[in-house]
C-alpha cells in the first residue's frame, strides 16, 4: 500500500505495531558513496503507539559484552564503543495531512538531537515500511541520505 493513496488517519493507523530492522543505509549527497553505517547486519526495532508515540532503537549486530558485566562500571572504552554502534530516540510522531510523517526527539542517545523534529518519507508496501530522511543528515562529515527498511513483526 503507497502511502500517497493514503489520508493521514489511514496512514497513522498502518504505522501503529512493531517493525524489525531489514536494512539501513546512508548515500552520501555528494559522492553518492553508499554504507551501512551499523554494518549491513544492524539489528532494531521501531514502535509506534496508538497515542502518538514511536521509539527507534538501531545497534550493530553483535556487540562485545562488557568485561565485569555491569553497565555503570564500564569503561570509557567499552561505553564508547557500545555508543558508536548504537542509535536511539523515542518521542511524539505525527502524520500530517499530505501524509508526511514527523518525529519529535524528546529523549535520544545522540544529544544534539534532543528536541529537534526530522521529517521521514514514508513508503508502505504489505508488511514493509521505507523511511527515508527528507532532509539532508551529516553522517562520516557529509551530508546524506539515509534510507530505512522494516518489516511488521
Amino acid at each position: 500500500m503507497d502511502n500517497t493513496l493514503m489520508n493521514a488517519a489511514d496512514l497513522r493507523t498502518e504505522l501503529v505495531g512493531a517493525w524489525r530492522l531489514v536494512s539501513y543505509e546512508t548515500r552520501s549527497i555528494t559522492t553518492g558513496t553508499v554504507w551501512h553505517p551499523l554494518g549491513k547486519d544492524a539489528w532494531g526495532l521501531l514502535l509506534y503507539t496508538a497515542d502518538g508515540y514511536m521509539s527507534a532503537q538501531l545497534m550493530a549486530a553483535d556487540p562485545p559484552p562488557f568485561v565485569k558485566g555491569d553497565l555503570h562500571q564500564a569503561d570509557h572504552n567499552e561505553l564508547a564503543a557500545a555508543a558508536r554502534g548504537y542509535i536511539a530516540y523515542s518521542g511524539p510522531f505525527e502524520v500530517s495531512p499530505d501524509g508526511r510523517l514527523t518525529h519529535h526527539m524528546t529523549v535520544s542517545l545522540f544529544p544534539n538531537w534532543l528536541g529537534q523534529t526530522q521529517e521521514r518519507i514514508v513508503s508502505l508496501d504489505g508488511r514493509r515500511l521505507q523511511l527515508a530522511t527528507a532532509d539532508p543528515i551529516v553522517v562520516r562529515g557529509e551530508e546524506s541520505a539515509t534510507k530505512l527498511v522494516w518489516e511488521r513483526t
